[in-house]
């Protein structure tokens, strides 16, 4: 065999090593942000119109939810807001509509607490999708729910339903606390 043949297949084999080496890493960044972002990963794919551009997205989350200063609660705030959350559901036979505002307002002054910032909506999404990105689909059915009801169109079921789902996004803010 020559020395030129044996250069070419050493350089095919130094090729193909590179090349296994590179889609074994993007591989596993993948499953990491799947993991991590869970069903938000699926949507984020969805709307960014392919896996490349979503992991883009997701990638420039963490970055910004890394700048973040997000802390955990001390046991006597979060016994608080549990008793908060409890005088919100009581309203709830009374006034429904009215709960659900509250519910939202509650869940935006926990969020505050923790550090989130609460400016927008949308941005609310992006900054709860980094560690909360398996309750956030919660967060928007009951968000659209309270949008509607300020026109006085939901039902009392469509209301209730969205209390469900405020409690989950605020269960999970309240018992998460893994601080940066």
């Amino acid at each position: 065999m020559s020395n030129t043949t044996l250069i070419v297949i050493i350089a095919v084999a130094a090729v193909v090593v590179i090349a296994l080496a590179v889609g074994l890493w993007m591989a596993a960044r993948r499953r990491r942000l799947q993991k991590r972002f869970g069903p938000e990963y699926d949507r984020a794919v969805e709307a960014e119109g392919g896996r490349m551009a979503a992991e883009r997205d997701l990638r420039a989350r963490e970055e910004h939810h890394d700048k973040l200063e997000i802390k955990a609660l001390p046991p006597e705030r979060r016994d608080r807001y549990a008793v908060e959350w409890s005088s919100v559901q009581e309203h709830f036979v009374d006034r429904p509509e009215g709960s659900v505002k509250e519910a939202d307002e509650l869940v935006s002054r926990l969020m505050r607490e923790r550090g989130y910032p609460t400016d927008d909506y949308r941005g609310q999404l992006r900054d709860l999708s980094v560690e909360h990105g398996r309750t956030l689909e919660h967060y928007r059915a009951a968000h659209d729910v309270k949008v509607r009801s300020a026109g006085h169109q939901t039902t009392t079921e469509e209301l209730r339903g969205a209390m469900v789902h405020y409690r989950a996004l605020f269960d999970d803010l309240l018992t998460d606390q893994r601080s940066r």
